[in-house]
């Protein structure tokens, strides 16, 4: 048994019990009042069988004449019957009174069920005998002598007072436990209206025995009074009900101006029941096929459609549609045990909460979406896409709030791991095959840790694991040989079994740094790791190669970008045959306050770890930019290179960020180079190739440094679009004593004539080697054989000044103009448009 059967059974063995304990009594007093009745001398007034029949009658009429209220599947009434109950208990003994009332009720309630029947019967007789009781207790009689009128009323009163309340004590528990709802709340409900009528019935019962005292032909005023009366008290009662119930609906359609979709079904259903008086509510969502029922207690039922209801009687279904009838989202249906019809305010009532409803649902429906959608984006926003790790932005987030809130937890370490050779899987079997790798991967260091761990994806083949609450920091060794041990078994790809080895990393909480130090150390450890052909490394500050003053820099380095500490010279790039300056290098120096000018080298990886790198970035573009425009002002538009870091092109902002700045500066995009390095790995050329391609597509010319010192130019060239290569300092130095050198110097100008590329020496020291070099076809070189490394002002007046009284040269020609026929375009010209030419090696 379900529990509203239960629930619904205590509450008829309840009624049972209370109507039967009304009727007990009332039976008991009309037994004594037979007795009484029969051997009672009835005063000569009343002595006439007529007057008792009248009595009987008006006892019935006034049952009959009542106004209804109907309440879930039971109309209440509102009668008369008490008025014609104090009028015989007036004229007539109690015990003639109980058995008329009797009499007169059973009259007209026949078409009663049997225990509404008992009920009424019961209830008025007990009303009659507490009427005729309080009567009798005072010093009235009938036909009164020697009173005036208004000695009357007080006896009369208490009759009066005593009948009602016993009408409402007895009545009002019976309705209240049929509708299931507080005693209280109907004491108090239309509690003025209930007084106005019991003032107005007195009123009558009095008026009319007046009359009688008076003449007992004015009882023909009496049925035309009392009629006028009830009609007003009805219609005053239909109004009340009426402005109560629309009162309710304003209240039940603010109720449900909620987002949540729940909320507004468990309002929906509990707010109807109330309003419509309804045993039961149900609510049919065709989205999703789900099912809502319950009542003014709340939900009793939440579940797929088609589940068949306890309730059973009359249902008023209203469809859930708009007031347009375009949207329809379900269906409204209301239950009630017993037969009920809606009058033509209740149906206006219910498609107006049934609309109101439509809408409700729709909102929280939509809201859910967004909300869902809103989600979405988040998890998007911090996962990577391809493994569904957290991205390198969640573990920065996590890791920071971990470190700064301090928890008294245990020890918070992290793990970084890289796949070692991963490379050779996208470049034997494609990166898609490497997808399928790194998704295993994944999977596989993701059921290797705990749940208080975050297992993220950095990028590329690195991973990393922050481990949170550790006892003591000699576990995160212990907790990373369990992930790494997950790699070490072969991976099934496409029936295929790949071994893929990978190296770690362990670092614990710094002191001070954060999160960004805490990765440091980890990727040093790694790094550690690889170099010593182990598979796991912990960090070891005495092992760092970035040593103390390196831990301070990175230290100082807010107040460095903040303050504009970042400096730029320029080394100019010269025409080898005539010694005319082409365009210049930017390098970037930090001069420190305390620590003087700073080398790059010892500052670049901090500013990359740091966070701090595209504030970076931005300063030294700036100065280049504003350097090129000086320069331009003063007669010599010579481009300048800018290099880049390799994690500036994982950042999608960069492409915009830089032609933001060359709009600023009012300079074209051709007149800017972007130096790349060659420590790009091919797996990260995914994400590189849109920002490369963008800047490309607005003129920006790209360059690839330090060619032919990676294991990968050949494969870099063929993916990246530059219109540059620079030749590594390297093999121009040793190019004289080393045949490999002049090879590989060779190779890359016949690759670079092949695609139509400008090639670039680095480091030439010597006029033998900066001949060499043009012998070779190079035309274009960098080194302390022009000029070291100076300011901007300084290389702008080393051109006004120029070579041999020659402007804009740096060196005295190699030849007599004419003597030599240029292999390529003066680089001046070359950052101008050209003909279409192969941008990739052939397949």
């Amino acid at each position: 048994m379900t529990l509203p059967q239960r629930r619904e059974n205590e509450t008829d063995r309840r009624l049972l019990l209370l109507v039967g304990l009304v009727v007990v009594v009332a039976a008991v007093i009309v037994a004594t009042s037979l007795p009484a009745a029969w051997h009672t001398a009835m005063p000569e007034t009343v002595n006439d069988a007529a007057v008792l029949v009248m009595l009987t009658l008006m006892i019935a009429l006034g049952t009959l004449v009542k106004a209804r209220v109907r309440i879930r599947s039971t109309t209440q009434s509102i009668s008369w019957n008490e008025t014609a109950i104090i009028v015989g208990a007036a004229i007539a003994p109690t015990s003639v009174v109980v058995l008329c009332t009797a009499v007169g009720i059973a009259l007209a309630s026949l078409r009663l069920t049997p225990i509404k029947l008992a009920f009424g019967i019961g209830k008025n007789v007990i009303v009659a005998w507490g009427a005729g009781t309080a009567l009798a207790m005072t010093t009235w009689t009938w036909p009164p002598t020697g009173t005036t009128p208004l000695t009357l009323l007080g006896p009369l009163a208490l009759a009066y007072l005593v009948a009602a309340l016993l009408d409402d004590l007895l009545a009002i528990p019976v309705i209240a436990l049929a509708s299931q709802t507080r005693v209280a709340k109907h004491f108090r409900n239309n509690l003025d209206l209930r007084l106005a009528g019991f003032a107005v019935r007195f009123a009558v019962a009095a008026c009319t025995l007046l009359i009688i005292r008076m003449d007992p032909r004015l009882l023909l005023a009496v049925p035309p009074l009392v009629l006028s009366l009830h009609l007003a008290y009805s219609a005053r009662i239909r109004g009340r009900t009426e402005q109560q119930a629309w009162q309710r609906l304003a209240r039940t359609t603010d109720a449900l101006n909620v987002v949540d979709l729940d909320n507004v079904l468990t309002t929906a259903v509990t707010q109807a029941a109330e309003l419509f008086s309804a045993d039961e509510v149900e609510i049919e969502l065709r989205d999703g096929g789900r099912t809502v029922r319950g009542g003014t207690g709340g939900i009793t039922f939440d579940g797929p459609t088609g589940t068949p209801t306890d309730v059973a009687g009359t249902v008023v279904p209203a469809p859930l549609e708009g007031h347009d009838r375009t949207a329809d989202v379900g269906m409204l249906r209301l239950r009630f045990r017993g037969p009920v019809r809606l009058s033509e305010r209740e149906q206006y009532t219910l498609r107006t909460f049934a609309s109101a409803l439509c809408t409700a649902v729709r909102n929280a429906q939509a809201y859910a979406e967004l909300a869902r959608v809103a989600d979405e984006h988040a998890y998007a926003a911090s996962h990577d896409a391809l493994t569904g790790l957290a991205n390198r932005r969640n573990l920065l987030d996590e890791g920071t709030e971990q470190l700064s809130s301090r928890r008294a937890d245990g020890v918070t370490a992290l793990v970084l791991i890289d796949l070692n050779h991963f490379k050779e899987v996208n470049d034997t079997l494609g990166h898609a095959a490497g997808d399928q790798v790194l998704v295993q991967v994944a999977d596989r260091l993701r059921g290797a840790a705990q749940a208080t761990d975050l297992v993220a994806r950095l990028g590329g083949d690195e991973f990393a694991v922050l481990l949170r609450g550790l006892p003591a920091p000699a576990v995160a060794a212990h907790r990373a040989e369990t992930l790494l041990a997950a790699l070490h078994e072969p991976f099934d790809l496409d029936g295929m079994r790949i071994s893929v080895e990978a190296s770690g990393g362990i670092s614990g909480a710094p002191s001070n740094g954060g999160m960004a130090e805490l990765l440091r150390r980890a990727d040093v450890a790694m790094y550690q790791a690889k170099r010593a052909g182990q598979r796991i490394a912990t960090y070891a500050p005495t092992r760092d190669t970035a040593d103390l003053g390196r831990l301070t820099l990175g230290g100082d380095l807010p107040r460095a970008v903040a303050d504009h500490e970042f400096v730029v010279n320029f080394q100019p790039i010269v025409d080898l045959g005539t010694g005319e300056v082409t365009s210049a290098e930017a390098l970037a120096r930090w001069h420190h306050p305390t620590h003087g000018m700073i080398d790059p080298l010892r500052f670049l990886e901090a500013v990359e770890r740091s966070g701090l790198l595209p504030a970076f970035a931005e300063a030294i573009l700036d100065q280049a930019l504003i350097a090129a425009v000086s320069w331009r002002d003063a007669g010599f538009d010579v481009p300048v290179a800018v290099n880049v870091s390799p994690r500036s092109l994982l950042d999608a902002r960069f492409p915009g960020s830089v032609l933001a700045r060359l709009r600023a500066h009012d300079l074209p995009p051709d007149r800017l180079v972007l130096e790349l390095t060659e420590t790009l790995t091919l797996s990260q050329l995914d994400v590189v190739d849109r920002v490369l391609s963008r800047l490309r597509d607005e003129g920006v010319r790209l360059a690839l440094d330090d060619f032919g010192t990676g294991y990968s130019s050949l494969s870099l060239l063929s993916r990246i679009p530059v219109h540059e290569l620079k030749i590594d300092r390297s093999f121009v130095t040793t190019m004289e004593s080393s045949a490999e050198a002049a090879a590989v110097i060779r190779s890359t100008l016949d690759l670079g004539r092949s695609l139509d590329l400008d090639v670039v020496a680095e480091g030439v020291e010597s006029e033998p080697q900066r001949r060499a070099l043009w012998e070779l076809g190079c035309v274009a070189g960098q080194g302390h054989l022009f000029a070291r490394p100076m300011p901007s002002g300084t290389l702008l007046a080393a051109m006004q000044r120029g070579s041999g009284g020659r402007p804009g040269t740096l060196a005295a020609p190699l030849h007599d103009t004419g003597a030599v026929i240029r292999l390529s375009q003066n680089r001046r010209q070359a950052g101008r448009s050209k003909p279409d030419r192969l941008p990739h090696l052939p397949a």
